[in-house]
Order: C-alpha cells, then sequence, then structure tokens
C-alpha cells in the first residue's frame, strides 16, 4: 500500500490520500502507518488520544488549536459524509503567520489531514451524519485549550454556503465558537 502526501499552503500541514483498493467485497485502505507518514514529514507522530465528533450538515467547529508549548499535533480523517477541513497557521513568527488553507475530507477519497503543533483547526460538515476523526499527540488539557473566531474577516476564511448535495447550508455554532476572540 502506499500513501500520496503533499504539504499544504501551510507549512507543517499536509494532506494525505490512501490507496484504496476495491472488490466484490468493499474496499480497503491504510488510514495511517507510521513509517510512510515519518518518511514524508520527517518526523514521528506520537499518538495520545483518538476523538470522534458526529455533525449534522451546517456546523462549523473551530477555529481551535492547543498553546504551543505543549501544542497539539492532529491527524484528521472523515469515516462518513464530507467535511471542508481548515489549517490556520498560528505560530508567531511564521513566515507564514495568519495564512489558512483548506481541504475537502469525505468517505469518497478518504484523504486525511495532518496539523502540526501550534497550527490552527476547523471543520464544516457538508451533511448530516459527517463524522470524522482525529488522532492527537497530546491528551485534551482545557488549560492550554484556545479558540479563534473561524469568521474573522482578516482570516478571510472562504466558508462554502452550499452542502454536498448542493443544498444551502446554515451554519450552526457551539456557544463556545460564537463567542470565540478575533485573531487580531
Amino acid at each position: 500500500m502506499t500513501m500520496e502526501f503533499r504539504e499544504l499552503a501551510v507549512p507543517g500541514a499536509w494532506v494525505i490520500t490512501p490507496r484504496q483498493v476495491g472488490d466484490a467485497r468493499g474496499l480497503f485502505l491504510e488510514s495511517f502507518k507510521a513509517s510512510e507518514f515519518e518518511k514524508a514529514t520527517g518526523r514521528r507522530f506520537d499518538l495520545r488520544q483518538v476523538n470522534c465528533s458526529v455533525s449534522a450538515a451546517g456546523v462549523l467547529r473551530g477555529i481551535h488549536y492547543t498553546e504551543d508549548p505543549p501544542g497539539q499535533a492532529k491527524y484528521v480523517s472523515c469515516v462518513r459524509g464530507a467535511f471542508f477541513d481548515v489549517v490556520v497557521d498560528l505560530r508567531p513568527g511564521s513566515p507564514t503567520y495568519g495564512r489558512w488553507d483548506s481541504v475537502v475530507l469525505d468517505d469518497v477519497n478518504r484523504r486525511a489531514v495532518f496539523l502540526a503543533e501550534g497550527l490552527g483547526h476547523a471543520i464544516l460538515s457538508l451533511e448530516d451524519r459527517s463524522t470524522v476523526t482525529y488522532l492527537c499527540s497530546l491528551e485534551y488539557t482545557p488549560e492550554f485549550d484556545r479558540d479563534i473566531d473561524a469568521f474573522d474577516a482578516r482570516l478571510g476564511i472562504e466558508w462554502p454556503t452550499a452542502g454536498r448535495d448542493g443544498s444551502p447550508l446554515r451554519f450552526v455554532r457551539s456557544a463556545k465558537d460564537t463567542a470565540a476572540p478575533a485573531f487580531s
């Protein structure tokens, strides 16, 4: 099995496309393989926690990040449905500070996104019951948890307004995400 790795416009963020092998029974893929990950990215991924989130169409989660240090790296993949996945560089001093990039994660091409420590992350569900898993390098630690407003004009994220089926999306955010501070 092989995986294709492509670094996003935000250094330290990668989109990973697995090779899918299918037959009459269904399909098989390797969604994470440490040796290929390390070879492509030049770093190890130390798994400490796995999270799973199920969202209705229009649910927008984030922009979330973990104060760095200690930082939290994430390996995110969609197991059902579709998400618009956004990575934001929040590393002060980085030449791409404030830059964002995006990729669609879905149950068709089964891509994953890796985010290094110091990067912010948000997902927008593009259909009901979309399910994402996060492999995390740090256990959830509330005192390091941070948020930024996903609609901050300075970031200028271009959020989709239609779901995977073309129907209009109505954004739904948690009270915590709605009250998140601006990027500046």
